[in-house]
């Protein structure tokens, strides 16, 4: 079964109907959501949920509440806001569509309007097909209002970013709202109470800031003026967020609100601020400053590759591998592949290499290039291009407890400008605590695209969890195509013991993780089982479903053993026509003739840390 949104088909059949009649009538149009979940907890309860969460946190709980549809049930039906001006003599006239009050989650009788950052909001607003208004629009919003609000400020303290007080503004302005319900009931549209986080084309030159402008008393006036003093990461009680459709009227004739803004004849309309050619957060500078495309990357020392290293934003180290110009030139098709690592280990470790017993036994655990290598020769007609994903901490459930989710999707596709191939499929991998970046991508986006054809969890689906939308995320994308698959290997590490005591839980574990999105999925799509003494088996749609379950009888610790002995490989074929093609899962090495010589120097990728700061990656952090 697929969760699919509501459509406009309706909506854009009566627009073609009033164009063509000269009569553009006001449409009620709605915000792209799911119904909402009978189990989602009300704002009441949602906000005991993120009282204790840090900021990078409680937003991805948000976005993920707002995917799943967990959004009052009168916010979704957008109110037209109309406005008019002259310029060099001509009248222009339009309508844009506003939601009647700002961002909430919950019901309609216990909802909770959220303070966000503007990098949530645009996430959010992206999902929806919105904009964040700009000062102007706030002020057209207020005016058009039929219940104006009297802004209820809080003495500010420290304890103003506090979702302790999130909660006490919310119940002022509750109260405000109940008194005025008999007379304007929920849907209609409000203003006047709290601040709104606004694009400006002063950001061009304020990077990081966020804009904020509004809380208008009752003489029209705002309490506060346009102010970009703030980081983007400030959020206090008194800013939120309302969303602008991007479909718009103009002169009687469909637009979209960015190209209005983008237009100087079109863009007073929206904007007293000329023109904004880019009304949107989180636009940054190109990935790298100096790899622009694979004709930067440099020649490696050994079977032809070219790679290219650099460092971003919060410490994320990426390092792409890729076939020689040469060869790039012969392939059809290009597979791009992200391999987030684990826990505690290196690029260069990753990557592997020959290695005697007095050199760091993570150079010889993984071979990732090698099994990389081995794919290239089995798939002749594919360009496999594969992008290894670090950073400064040596784990991404730790980076994204400190950075949260929002910057994970532009690292992809920043990856992807630079390849910049025809006929590109993108696939996601990740060992051990590389699995926590596939979720992070999940969670900052209300769909997987289309273009990720395969997702494969080695032994890393600790954070998978149905409550952020995993679950019916992966079905919708699993139900799209036939060209999608899930790989998942993981072994009963809940039997596993380290040092004679367990270290993971029955239910926190790949084991129990598996098992859990197994029922989840097989509540979906039927499943095949078979079982031995070396796995467990299951599959579904034609096997582009795949779980790969080891039982434990021995209370081993098979975590890297599972990716060494050919587990990436099995991992990027399962369920195709070259899966076990010259290779067995848990056999031998099949790609031995791939792995480099141990004088590899470790520049072809970015420095190892000295082995004793390393953390083992036997368990997960």
């Amino acid at each position: 079964m697929s969760l699919a949104l509501p459509s406009n088909n309706l909506l854009s059949a009566i627009a073609v109907f009033a164009l063509g009649t000269g009569y553009f009538p006001l449409l009620a149009q709605e915000l792209q959501l799911p119904p909402r979940p009978e189990t989602a907890p009300t704002g009441s309860q949602f906000v005991k949920q993120i009282t204790s969460l840090p900021l990078a946190q409680r937003e991805q709980q948000i976005i993920a509440q707002v995917s799943l549809g967990n959004v009052p049930k009168f916010l979704r039906s957008l109110q037209p806001v109309q406005v008019t001006n002259s310029l060099n003599g001509i009248t222009n006239a339009a309508t844009f569509y506003v939601t009647p009050d700002y961002l909430a989650i919950g019901s309609d009788e216990d909802y909770f309007l959220a303070p966000i950052s503007p990098e949530t909001g645009q996430i959010l607003a992206d999902q929806l097909k919105c904009l964040l208004p700009t000062r102007k629009m706030v002020d057209d919003i207020y005016a058009a209002a039929p219940l104006k609000l009297i802004p209820a400020p809080i003495p500010p303290s420290p304890a103003m970013t506090s979702v302790e007080v999130f909660n006490q503004h919310n119940s002022i302005v509750r109260t405000q709202r109940l008194e005025q319900l008999k007379l304007y009931p929920l849907g209609t549209l409000v203003a006047g109470h709290q601040k709104d986080v606004v694009v400006s084309s002063r950001l061009t030159n304020a990077p990081g800031k966020v804009a904020i402008y509004g809380w208008h008393q009752t003489n029209g006036n705002p309490i506060q003026p346009l102010y970009l003093g703030h980081a983007s990461s400030w959020v206090d009680y008194s800013q939120c967020t309302r969303l602008v459709l991007q479909d718009i009227i103009v002169n009687g004739k469909p637009n979209t609100l960015s190209a209005a803004l983008a237009d100087p004849s079109l863009a007073p309309l929206f904007s007293d601020e000329g023109p904004i050619p880019n009304p949107r957060y989180l636009d940054k500078k190109p990935l790298s400053p100096t790899i622009h495309s694979l004709a930067d990357f440099e020649k490696a020392p050994f079977f032809n590759e070219r790679t290219a290293s650099f460092t971003i934003d919060h410490g994320v180290k990426i390092h792409i591998n890729a076939p020689a110009q040469e060869a790039l030139a012969s392939k059809q098709k290009t597979r791009l592949i992200f391999y987030a690592l684990p826990n505690g280990n290196t690029t260069a470790q990753t990557i592997g290499k020959s290695s005697d017993p007095t050199e760091d036994w993570h150079f010889n655990i993984q071979h990732i290039g090698a099994q990389t290598r081995f794919l290239r020769e089995l798939m002749p007609d594919t360009a496999v291009i594969i992008v290894y994903l670090e950073n400064e901490l040596l784990s991404w459930p730790s980076w994204r407890k400190q950075f949260g989710d929002k910057s994970i999707p532009q690292i992809i596709s920043g990856v992807q400008k630079i390849i910049s191939r025809p006929e590109t499929e993108i696939v996601l991998s990740g060992h051990s605590g590389g699995g926590s970046f596939i979720f992070g991508y999940l969670n900052s986006l209300n769909s997987i695209p289309n273009e990720i054809v395969r997702i494969a969890f080695l032994d890393s689906n600790y954070a998978y969890d149905p409550s952020l939308g995993h679950k019916y995320k992966l079905v919708n994308w699993l139900s799209a195509t036939s060209s999608h698959f899930l790989s998942v290997l993981a072994y009963d590490d809940a039997s596993a013991l380290l040092d004679g005591k367990s270290f993971v839980s029955a239910r926190g574990g790949t084991w129990g993780r598996s098992h859990a999105m197994l029922n989840d999925l097989g509540e979906m799509f039927p499943f095949v089982t078979k079982t031995n003494s070396q796995l467990e088996t299951h599959t579904a749609l034609d096997g582009r479903i795949q779980f790969l379950l080891k039982p434990n009888p021995e209370r081993k610790i098979y975590h890297s053993i599972q990716v060494e002995l050919n587990g990436f490989i099995q991992a990027m074929l399962s369920g195709t026509p070259l899966e076990g093609k010259n290779y067995e899962y848990f056999g031998p090495r099949s790609y031995s003739k791939w792995i480099p010589p141990a004088e590899t120097p470790s520049s072809n990728s970015f420095p190892a840390n000295s082995p004793a700061s390393l953390k083992s990656d036997s368990a997960p952090q």
